[in-house]
This record gives C-alpha cells, structure tokens and sequence, in this order.
C-alpha cells in the first residue's frame, strides 16, 4: 500500500490542503498470484480431456443442451484472459485508481470456468451437474445468509455479535425437540427463533446493562451454547430419539412455472418455507436499514449514540431489542439444519457455520445484499467440495475439505481491502 500526500494553496495564504491518496495493491497482487496457480493448474498440470456442462434436469419446462469444453484449450484461454485483467488492475492503480468490482467479477468467473473444465477433464465422470451444483450451494448458503443477517443487524446497532454459532446452534436444538414433541415444523420455527433470542438476551444484557467486552460475552455463549447442547444430546436426546429428536421436515414447495426453469427454477423456487422466508428476509433487512425510519434510528445508534441519545433515541433500548430481534433471525436459520436439511440434531452440527456469516458481514461491508452474496459464495464453495468428489476429480480432498475455509479467508483478507464498519460496534455507551 503507497501513500501519496500532496500540498495545495487554498484561498487563504496561510491554510494548505493536505490531499491523501491512498493506493492498494492487494488487489494486482491477488489477482497476479491466481493467475501464476492458473498457469501451473490449467496448463502445465492440464489435461486433453473433455468437460461437460449440463444446464437442464428432465423435469425442466425447456431443455436446454449441455456444452462441452476441453480443458487444456479452455485452461489456455483462461489464463491469457487472467492475464489482461491483471494487467488491467495494475495499470488501474498505477493511475491511482480503485479497481472496480465488474472486473472482480470477470476475473472469479474466467478462473472458475477454468477450475471446473480442468477438474471435469481429469474426472472418473466428466459431467458437471450445473443445476445440482447451484442448488446444493443455497442449501448450504441458507443457515449463512440468516446468520449473516443477524451479524448485520447486530453490528450496525452497535454491537459485535460473535455469538452467532450458538444462536444458530440454539435454534437447531429446539427446533428438533420441539418439533419432534408436537409433530408440527412450523412450531419448532417458531421454537427456533425464541432460542435465538434467549440466547441474545444474555449478550444483550451483559455487554449494554453491564458493559462487559463484547467479544469475549460473544465467545463464552458459544462455549456455553456448544456445552450444553451436547450434554442435552448426550444424556437426553440419544436415549429417547424416537420421542425427542426425530423432528418432521418441511417438505420442498414447488412455484409452478417458476420452479421449472432451467438451473434457476430448481435453486430458487423448489425450495422449503424457510428457504422462501430467507428471500423476505434479505428484501426486509435491506429496506428497513436503508429506508425507513426505524433503519436511520438504528445506524445512528451504530454510527454515534452520543449524537443519537441527543435527539431522544434511547440508545439501550435501541440495541437491546435490535439485538434481540437478530437474535430470532439466527434462531430460525439454525431451525434449517434440522427442519429443512438433516433431518436430526447432533452434535455441533453448524460446524463453525456462524464464523464463515460473521465473515460474510465483513466481506459484504455490513449490506445485507453484499453479505447476502458473500454468504452464496462461502456456499458455493462448500457444495463444491462434494460436486467435485462425486465425479471423482483428481483435486486431493484434502484440498477439498479446506476449500470454503480458504476462499473464506482470501475473500476477507484478500478482496475486501481496507473497509469500515459501523464507528460505534464494540463499544458500550454510557450515558453522561
């Protein structure tokens, strides 16, 4: 990173006006050593094989054809076009300009394309199941996109919530046993959602009552969270599972027409109700932060309680039951691990799932849309790991494995840049 400051006269002989630009290189760097691992994948460790791409399942209301790609030719053509928006970038910040996200974009999706040609021509089966892939990968993005949303509500109100794996984890568990208990689905969501603002309550309370860190409230509720869940699955749910942990799932709701477009119908609209409640989730969160008036109450609180408590908004009022309410959020995305997707609570089940959300609010800058979208690429890196295995790919699966870890930390500390989040998160106000 450079730092460029310049001197300018302003109307007045004595004031000068100090002008900061600020260059970043992250960007040319990052994008230079994917497109050396590109050469060395794509071309040197290419093969002549065949990839193919299905587009369409038989039960698609149009069929569309597949398409095949050689995966040396395709690796090639990748890796030059890799190239120019490399050279792209530099030229851009040798200008002293920002590298725009359209480019970011270009670039992800050329080296993608590559990475699936090059790892279906090596495959035992070289067919690539677009619409399963894309489907798998909102499944797996859904506990995320609600834990992420939570995460921004949370910070944008002032407070860091690290306890995002034990909300989700919390809403799991009831889920289960509350569904299991009366046969009903749709009790054991709303079960989720109170679990989620249980446990919220508690870091509501000590970190705006009592002032307590808020990272450190955040970890021992996860802790806590973690520690009881399984002593309650050990002792309670694994000796009557019949009774207690055998909970209905939502059955799939298909939108006529919708449903039956190709690649997108079976994603997006052959989906469970928690799945459809997640899209009205997204759609609320973003209006109401950024247009109404309840959104302006809750980012000033964010952004400066002092200026904030000057105009009457009570500040702890404001964060307790904001916080609460990103709470419930959480609670009912845990409910799809057992409602919607597994089918049983087990042990830690959300595998560090609230972790990659937090790290969806960071590399989404606090938006619920961006973070939306940085959770369906954590997703989609996690679905992608079994795709690949599922074809017999010669990726070593432990590579496989750590893949939705590795981008999660390449997306955040690579892409992201140098952001800000809300000025006042993680700080208590006490009132004066």
């Amino acid at each position: 990173m450079t730092t460029i400051t310049a001197d300018r006269e302003s109307s007045s002989p004595v004031n000068r006006l100090a002008t900061t630009i600020v260059v970043s290189w992250k960007a040319p760097i990052a994008f230079a050593a994917i497109t050396v691992l590109a050469f060395v994948l794509f071309i040197l460790a290419g093969t002549d094989g065949e990839a193919i791409f299905r587009i369409s399942d038989t039960a698609d209301l149009v069929q569309l054809p597949s398409f095949t790609l050689n995966g040396l030719t395709t690796g090639i053509v990748v890796v030059i076009v890799l190239a120019l928006v490399t050279a792209a970038a530099t030229a851009l910040v040798r200008a002293k300009r920002r590298v725009p996200l359209w480019l970011t974009i270009i670039f992800a999706a050329f080296f993608l394309t590559g990475f699936l040609a090059w790892a279906a021509a090596g495959a035992t089966i070289h067919v690539i199941p677009l619409p399963g892939l894309l489907a798998g990968a909102l499944s797996l993005s859904v506990p995320l996109i609600y834990g992420a949303l939570c995460g921004v509500l949370s910070e944008r109100v002032g407070v860091v919530n690290i306890a995002i794996e034990g909300q989700l984890l919390a809403g799991a568990f009831t889920s289960a046993v509350v569904a299991t208990a009366t046969g009903s689905p749709y009790l054991g969501l709303i079960a989720a959602g109170v679990a989620g603002v249980l446990v919220s309550f508690v870091l509501a309370a000590f970190t705006i009552k009592y002032f307590v860190e808020q990272v450190i409230v955040g970890v021992v509720l996860n802790v806590l969270v973690i520690g009881l869940t399984s002593f309650l699955f050990s002792q309670v749910l694994a000796p009557n599972s019949a009774t207690l942990n055998s909970p209905p799932r939502f059955e799939r709701i298909e939108i006529p027409i919708l449903g039956d477009i190709p690649l997108i119908g079976p994603m997006l609209f052959q989906q469970t109700i928690i799945v459809y409640l997640m899209y009205v989730a997204v759609i609320a969160v973003y209006i109401g932060l950024f247009h109404t008036k309840w959104g302006l109450r809750l980012r000033a609180v964010g952004e400066h309680p002092q200026a904030a408590d000057t105009v009457g908004i009570n500040v702890a009022r404001t964060r307790f039951w904001n916080v609460s309410l990103a709470g419930a959020i959480a609670g009912v995305g845990g409910a799809f691990f057992t409602l919607g997707s597994v089918g049983a609570f087990n042990k830690e089940m959300t595998a560090g799932a609230g972790f990659i959300a937090l790290a969806a609010v960071i590399f989404g800058q606090w938006d619920p849309i961006k973070a939306t979208l940085a959770a369906l690429l954590f997703g989609f890196a996690s679905n992608l790991q079994n795709t690949l295995g599922i074809i017999g790919s010669p990726v070593p699966s432990e590579f496989m494995l750590m893949l939705p870890y590795v981008i999660t930390i390449f997306a955040v500390a690579g892409l992201v840049g140098k952001v800000r989040g809300p000025a006042a998160a993680g700080t208590p106000y006490i009132k004066g």
